[in-house]
């Protein structure tokens, strides 16, 4: 009997606690969340599975990672997991199918994709987000005034080697690039690992 190509990351099962304590402070009791860059479907389970209001809609532009993610899917059974979508956030426009949601969420994408990805998450955001709607990130980041870790440094370095595109994104650039499609910067949280939340409301 074959088993569905379930995928598994060390680093989901680690972050997924505290980003899900962000979220319950972030996200709506009901509403559509729009999961941008799922990888594995380790989060989506997660996540819809411990906030059952929520309708979770995970995506990926990877036919590997939408197989992944549905066999999480299929094991948790949980109603409110929807099957993936294949979406490319640097695309100019986004499927219809994507519909308008309440907020948006994208883990561990910035920095393992080209800039153009990030600018057209924000593009994509602004119009898929209902008024108010959130835009949550979480990563690894660069910040003026702090220096890069050494973790982190070397992860950048091994990035940069890897693709020239890729690297960590600095908070000031994404923030930037969130006011020019209308989506105003409301917080900042600190994660374990050196990591971060950012934290967007549509405007």
């Amino acid at each position: 009997m074959k088993h569905a190509p379930r995928r598994h990351s060390p680093a989901a099962a680690r972050n997924r606690g505290p980003i899900l304590d962000v979220l319950r402070g972030v996200l709506p009791a009901t509403g559509r969340v729009l999961e941008v860059a799922s990888g594995t479907g380790e989060h989506a389970a997660f996540f819809a599975a411990a906030l059952p209001g929520l309708v979770w809609q995970p995506t990926d532009p990877d036919a590997g990672a939408r197989e992944s993610v549905s066999a999480w899917r299929e094991e948790a059974g949980c109603a409110n997991l929807l099957p993936p979508l294949p979406l490319d956030a640097a695309d100019v426009d986004w499927p219809d199918t994507v519909g308008r949601v309440e907020a948006v969420l994208c883990i561990n994408m910035a920095h393992i994709s080209p800039w153009a990805a990030t600018q057209g998450l924000m593009a994509g955001a602004a119009v898929v987000l209902a008024p108010d709607g959130a835009l949550v990130l979480y990563g690894p980041f660069r910040r003026e005034g702090h220096a890069l870790e050494p973790g982190n440094m070397a992860f950048d370095e091994d990035l940069r080697r890897r693709n020239a595109e890729w690297g960590l994104r600095s908070v000031e650039d994404v923030r930037a690039c969130a006011a020019d499609h209308g989506i105003a910067f409301d917080r900042l949280v600190e994660m374990p690992a050196n990591n971060l939340v950012l934290v967007f409301r549509n405007r």
